[in-house]
């Protein structure tokens, strides 16, 4: 009589069917420029959008900048990446719509399945969703609409002559072209993305919410956010961002502009969960005056490679920060993250605390970053990142820097780096819990303090994203 081989426990990857349909986009729907980078194609873009003079120069200026500056040597390897193989602009042949019924079969069943409808429906205050390179989609609600609160697209911002002056105003001055090569090539080639301006004193009930949606084979993405916070004002903004898998590079390379007045608060939620092929090379940045509050909550899934550190500037007295995150890395990933956090106020407050999780050789790699400016006394930091290896083949790193120019403050850091132990699973099984339950609660709690920040619908997605299947016993 043979015996039944015994399977070994294991971690399954990310089930990603939800996010990985996709259908074949035809030249009737979707016009596409031709592939590569130079500046007949970057004038092509500024010419299909209709920019106003002083964005093309500045295309212009970010191109000439993106051929200057050097890729980064000291990150993850992104040489297989060929921006000259890159569809930058893909436009569905399709007008932004208002109303649901009247955007694109094809477009509204992706968005259908991937919940923002019902999303809108059950708890957002307002919802942008973008295709490929431009968005198709935008509705607020009256409520927030009368509480004089501005939540539109990109370009509708710029062309407004309400609104035109403030993005001229604030367009890539916390993130410039100059700031390295990605920065640049944002600069260059940027379309879609959302405008939110909050006036003094309101305070947005309800969230906002963009999610951005890349199909397109061999394509990049580079919308631009843009969020202003008045004095006193508060708002939760949420993004989302998904792509089906291919198997040629995709890119991403977005910036994310976030600006927190005197007395104000942000509240950023987002879940990244691109797929295998895609590079993710975004920039988000913060700046938070007086007595302001940042709050950042963030996920990244999926993308081959990612490099992705949020940054806040800390500028006004009694400013603070509070950074959530977490990092996911199965086979073929190579995920760089990270969070920045730069104290010039007196009194200013930060605190990061990260986890990452790593299985099939994935590799999660942490780099956290305090600076504390000499004028910036009695400011404290807390860094507590913690990662968990669910096999041997996996790997994480933590990298943090200390940039202190003042006796006056507070800082710490404390980083983790382990398995998960044999003891508490044997203990979960000595109370009758089966293995595999007892390694998925293991891992639910280790991501916990990260999921019970995000909104309802946003966790429910993180723990499927993060699903574990264990099959057999030990």
């Amino acid at each position: 009589m043979s015996e039944t081989p015994e399977k070994k426990s294991q971690v399954a990857d990310i089930d990603r069917s939800l996010y990985d349909f996709r259908y074949e986009e035809s030249d009737e729907d979707f016009y596409k420029i031709r592939a590569g980078l130079d500046e007949s194609i970057v004038q092509k873009i500024s010419e299909e959008k209709g920019d106003p003079e002083w964005m093309k120069e500045w295309r212009l200026k970010s191109l000439r900048l993106y051929n200057e500056i050097r890729e980064p040597d000291w990150g993850p390897d992104i040489r297989d990446l060929d921006i000259q193989k890159i569809v930058t602009y893909v436009k569905p042949k399709t007008d932004m719509a208002a109303k649901w019924q009247d955007v694109p079969d094809d477009i509204k069943n992706t968005f259908e399945k991937l919940g923002i409808p019902e999303a809108e429906r059950m708890s957002l205050a307002g919802v942008g969703a973008q295709y490929d390179s431009e968005l198709v989609y935008h509705n607020v609600k009256d409520e927030v609409l009368k509480q004089g609160v501005i939540y539109t697209d990109f370009e509708s911002a710029l062309k407004s002559e309400e609104w035109g002056p403030m993005v001229k105003e604030y367009f890539m001055h916390l993130v410039p072209p100059s700031d390295h090569k990605f920065a640049a090539l944002h600069g260059a080639l940027w379309s879609g993305g959302s405008f939110v301006y909050v006036p003094k004193g309101v305070k947005v009930d309800i969230p906002l919410q963009s999610y951005f949606r890349l199909n397109a084979a061999g394509a990049g993405q580079f919308e631009h956010t843009l969020i202003i916070v008045d004095e006193g004002a508060d708002l939760h903004f949420i993004e989302g961002c998904s792509a089906p898998k291919y198997n040629v590079a995709n890119l991403h390379a977005g910036c994310v502009e976030l600006y927190v007045k005197k007395n104000a608060r942000l509240r950023y939620s987002t879940i990244e969960n691109w797929s295998k092929n895609m590079y993710n090379l975004n920039t988000k940045r913060a700046v938070v005056e007086e007595n302001g509050r940042m709050e950042w909550v963030s996920g990244s899934f999926g993308s081959h490679i990612s490099y992705l550190y949020p940054t806040t500037i800390l500028k006004g007295d009694n400013a603070s920060c509070e950074f959530t995150g977490i990092t996911f890395a199965g086979e073929g990933q190579n995920l760089d993250t990270g969070a920045k956090m730069i104290h010039i106020g007196k009194n200013t407050s930060t605190v990061i605390n990260t986890k990452s999780i790593s299985k099939s050789g994935g590799i999660c790699t942490y780099r956290s970053s305090i600076q504390v400016m000499e004028g910036a006394s009695h400011s404290k930091a807390s860094v507590d990142c913690s990662s968990l290896m669910l096999d041997s083949e996996s790997r994480s790193d933590t990298v943090p820097a200390m940039d202190i120019r003042t006796d006056d403050c507070d800082i710490g850091h404390e980083a983790k780096i382990g398995r998960i132990s044999n003891k508490a699973i044997f203990y979960l099984m000595s109370r009758g819990i089966p293995e595999d339950e007892a390694r998925a609660m293991i891992v639910s709690g280790f991501a916990n303090p990260v999921s019970k920040e995000l909104p309802l619908e946003y966790a429910v997605e993180m723990n499927n994203l993060i699903q574990l299947e264990m099959k057999g016993s030990m």
